[in-house]
């Protein structure tokens, strides 16, 4: 049975949807809401409806605002492939490519771009004032590309800055059970920013070379972010929440280049579990502004060099001092992970200094126990292949010499704490006075 709350982009009378989708979908929700303009009929009123983009280049010259409940907008592919190996490489050579762009059901984000990333440069753009509070927009199954990336003013190609001014999607009102499910961003200075959120989903999305990936903006609870690949740039965040409560962070694969691959600010009884999370620099982890009664527990940590050659001599401004995890607030637990730290001695920061693994700033009453660290002293090397180059680093693990971390560092600001198991008698700076420490034994040679 047919449907008349079931809109083809490619099938409505109103625009082409090849040369402004954004004016097609506008019109699509207008005539949502004039023929759902009733909100008691037969127990119902406003099912809602579902807009599909079949697998094909839609071009968004006109911002989508959503401020309907119960809009599903689905594709038919996410289209992912990575925009930031063919811009690095010889443009000689582009001709022999596959292909060149994203592909699946794929919005080009077309809107002016140049100003700070925000609400006028959202492909899509939700808000919706009063009670109660706009529920159930669900995104789905395609990709949101914003094709460029632009001048910084500094010496880097102008597709490598991460700066365009171009967001995906972008919540500004409270929101609940929203769901963005299989979809692609690729090349957007801001993928996903959700402000106000109550039972949010982002799961099993490719959200990857954009300058952030995923910010929970204002405050929420009860959401999730579980089974996405996730890969930031250099400037900014891959997970990034504030003011959240009940935050479950779970099962991601996160790529290197992110400045961080998780940063709470003021986050309290959250997750963050069962990820690979993978960093060129320091601060992979981040508890800050008195984030309290989290669980950090089993993921895997790993930092190494960079090595694909248009990035080298790029970090995110953090020397090695500040630690892969560091927390500031009360009553944590960080259980059961594993630390692998492998890089060359030479380019610690400051020189000489001894890489810091988890490092407790302020607060009280954290817990942690059985960590393990793997600390490797390797020759970095690099290429202008970052497939290769990648693959590479990861897959070495052959003979190194060992490399002298901090497993835990405990400062004065952080006191009752107990750590066990989690590093040697040296590797745990702390005040045994103010802190419990029970060192893991050291193994003789």
């Amino acid at each position: 049975m047919s449907s008349n709350n079931y809109y083809d982009v490619t099938a409505w009378h109103i625009g082409n949807p090849a040369k402004d989708v954004g004016e097609v979908i506008n019109s699509i929700i207008a005539d949502i809401k004039e023929r759902q303009s009733g909100t008691n009929v037969d127990d119902g009123g406003k099912p809602g409806a579902v807009i599909y983009l079949p697998p094909g280049d839609y071009r968004l010259r006109t911002q989508v605002l959503i401020d309907i409940s119960f809009l599903k907008i689905q594709g038919s592919g996410h289209g992912f492939t990575s925009s930031s190996i063919r811009f690095n490489v010889p443009q000689e050579e582009w001709p022999d490519l596959h292909e060149l762009w994203p592909g699946g059901s794929r919005i080009l984000v077309d809107l002016a771009g140049g100003q700070a990333a925000g609400p006028a440069g959202a492909a899509f753009y939700v808000e919706r004032d009063g009670s109660p509070r706009i529920s159930s927009v669900e995104f789905s199954n395609f990709c949101i590309d914003g094709m460029h990336f632009a001048p910084d003013g500094s010496d880097l190609h102008p597709e490598n800055t991460y700066v365009n001014g171009k967001t995906g999607i972008y919540a500004a009102s409270a929101n609940d059970s929203f769901r963005i499910n299989g979809m692609g961003f690729i090349y957007l200075e801001n993928a996903l920013t959700i402000h106000k959120a109550d039972a949010l989903s982002i799961h099993d999305n490719f959200i990857a070379e954009c300058g952030n990936c995923i910010e929970l903006r204002g405050w929420g609870q009860a959401s999730k972010i579980t089974d996405n690949l996730i890969g930031a740039g250099f400037k900014g965040h891959s997970i990034y929440a504030e003011n959240h409560g009940g935050l479950l962070v779970t099962a991601n694969n996160v790529f290197p280049r992110g400045a961080s691959s998780v940063h709470f600010e003021g986050v309290t009884r959250s997750s963050v579990s069962n990820n690979r999370l993978h960093s060129f620099y320091p601060g992979m982890v981040v508890l800050a502004a008195n984030s309290s009664e989290n669980l950090v527990a089993t993921n895997h940590f790993l930092r190494d060099h960079e090595p694909w050659t248009p990035f080298l001599g790029i970090d995110n401004g953090k020397d090695d001092l500040q630690g892969l995890l560091s927390v500031s607030g009360n009553n944590n637990s960080i259980i059961g992970n594993h630390f692998s730290e492998v890089v060359d001695s030479q380019s610690i920061r400051p020189e000489g200094a001894t890489p810091v693994i988890i490092r407790l700033v302020e607060g009280a009453g954290n817990f942690v126990s059985t960590n393990h660290v793997v600390a490797l002293d390797v020759n970095a090397t690099s290429s202008d292949s970052c497939f290769e180059a990648q693959v590479d680093a990861l897959l070495a693990t052959g003979a190194a010499d060992g490399l002298a971390v901090t497993a835990v560092q405990v400062d004065a600001g952080s006191v009752r704490n107990t750590i066990l198991d989690s590093g040697t008698e040296t590797q745990v700076l702390a005040d045994r006075a103010a802190n419990a420490v029970r060192a893991t034994p050291a193994v003789g040679l």
